[in-house]
């Protein structure tokens, strides 16, 4: 049995970014949650309002032997808009702030290294904006937000927002996937 790791990430809602990891190899479980807020066990209603500090996130449990923590960051940035602040698209507020939320030093250190290179490299046209700041705080969302979009696609949200991103996300990561 392969050893575990975990990655906790920030890219705005939480159910395409869960949706899309839940589909990756070496991914053995994504988790719609929480983190970096000044509450706890905060409910999304709480987290909604934008005032208890929370980032809605995903947290990851991989493993290493498959998938790098580096690769992790690659998909990550592919599937939302790192440049926006406080928001994506839409969904606006600092609980959909990017984020990487690091577990040790090393995750911290691929993180900064993989901004720089996206900030010499001109991929996104304004400045990335994503906190690289220690997890902290962290507490799993409700059960109905996990696998929220495989078990809602007919919400509004999902059908207009989600699905899109997850087309693109299939296409782009064909060889990640299960």
């Amino acid at each position: 049995m392969s050893n575990t790791a975990s990655a906790t990430l920030a890219g705005g809602c939480f159910w395409c970014i869960e949706s899309a990891f839940n589909q990756v190899q070496g991914i053995k479980l994504a988790t719609s949650g929480y983190a970096n807020g000044h509450l706890d066990s905060p409910t999304y209603e709480q987290v909604c309002k934008g005032d208890t500090g929370h980032a809605e996130v995903v947290r990851l449990e991989y493993f290493p032997d498959q998938i790098s923590y580096r690769e992790i960051l690659e998909i990550f940035f592919a599937l939302h808009d790192p440049t926006q602040l406080n928001r994506q698209g839409n969904d606006i507020g600092t609980q959909y702030r990017s984020g990487i939320f690091y577990h040790d030093d090393e995750q911290k250190a691929e993180a900064e290294k993989i901004i720089a290179e996206i900030t010499v490299e001109n991929i996104w046209p304004n400045p990335v904006v994503t906190e690289v700041t220690p997890l902290n705080n962290y507490f799993a969302a409700e059960d109905y937000h996990q696998s929220y979009f495989k078990n809602n696609p007919q919400n509004q949200y999902c059908a207009m927002v989600v699905a899109p991103k997850l087309a693109k996300f299939k296409k782009t990561f064909a060889q990640r996937l299960r």
